[in-house]
């Protein structure tokens, strides 16, 4: 696997569990800021890495009523405040090739939503700025579909890929999690992020808004670390009920301390060695 070096984080390759926090979308400078400051926090008392994720425009809104968040240029200004005064390194998602070269100025990771995971110029873009690129695997792709995907990346001299699971289609107003996906991924030889809010979704079963299932991100991300990834995506919001984009499938922000060591955990009994198996004579007798 070729790991990914993301400022001092390295995710892959056999490195600890990194995770991938914070709210869906920017919703002000204040709210990042403060967000951030308490990921980094909890995530500084557990001992694990992080990176900071929000968008600076939410351009898939179930609704075009929805919040969007600040788009980008006072979007980048306030990841770049949050940058510098945390050191986090910062994620956020891109929509548009426009975008990339100006995002890649002050953001470490550029990250393609997975409805746009197939758009050749999108990635393209991402991939020529020489930024770390997290693809999420689009809701309608088989996981071995993905290697096209990342070839398009790797063939503009950019190895820094990263490839998110968050759930796939099934039926209306639904998604699920095949667990055979994450070694179907890693397979592909990249680093594996699982997206378990994402993948909680309940899409448009909101009348206009995204509905979801959140208290189900403990089993989901427990299950997900146990089938072997690099990395959990979580968006986390002090009071999701309040948070301007997928408040139903949130984390509330108190609960992530206890989660990051319980994953944390799990990760770790995983990457142990397996006790080695007693050796059996051709009659079957243990020896």
């Amino acid at each position: 696997m070729k790991p990914v070096s993301i400022g001092t984080i390295t995710i892959g390759g056999g490195h600890p569990l990194a995770f991938i926090a914070g709210p869906c979308v920017i919703e002000s400078a204040s709210h990042a800021v403060e967000t951030a400051a308490a990921i980094r926090e909890i995530a500084a008392r557990v001992g694990v890495p992080v990176i900071f994720k929000a968008s600076y425009d939410k351009a898939n809104r179930t609704s075009r009523h929805s919040f969007r968040g600040p788009g980008l240029e006072e979007g980048l200004r306030i990841l770049a405040d949050v940058r510098a005064r945390t050191g986090l390194p910062i994620l956020t998602d891109i929509h548009e090739p426009g975008h990339a070269a100006i995002a890649a100025q002050v953001v470490d990771v550029l990250q393609i939503p997975a409805f746009l995971s197939r758009q050749t110029d999108l990635l393209v873009a991402a991939a020529r700025t020489g930024k770390a690129v997290n693809v999420k695997k689009g809701q309608f792709l088989a996981p071995r579909d993905v290697k096209h995907v990342v070839e398009k990346i790797t063939a503009e001299g950019n190895p820094s890929v990263l490839v998110t699971e968050r759930g796939v289609s099934f039926g209306y107003n639904n998604l699920v999690v095949d667990m055979r996906a994450f070694p179907m991924l890693r397979e592909l030889g990249h680093p594996v992020v699982f997206d378990v809010t994402h993948s909680l979704q309940l899409p448009g079963a909101g009348d206009g808004v995204t509905a979801g299932l959140a208290e189900y991100i403990e089993p989901l991300a427990s299950a997900g670390v146990a089938a072997g990834v690099d990395a959990v995506f979580m968006e986390v919001h002090e009071e999701p009920a309040r948070a301007k984009s997928d408040a139903a499938n949130a984390l509330r922000l108190d609960k992530l301390e206890a989660l990051m060591r319980k994953l944390a955990r799990i990760d770790a009994a995983v990457r142990e060695p397996s006790p080695r198996s007693p050796a059996r004579d051709p009659h079957g007798v243990t020896t």
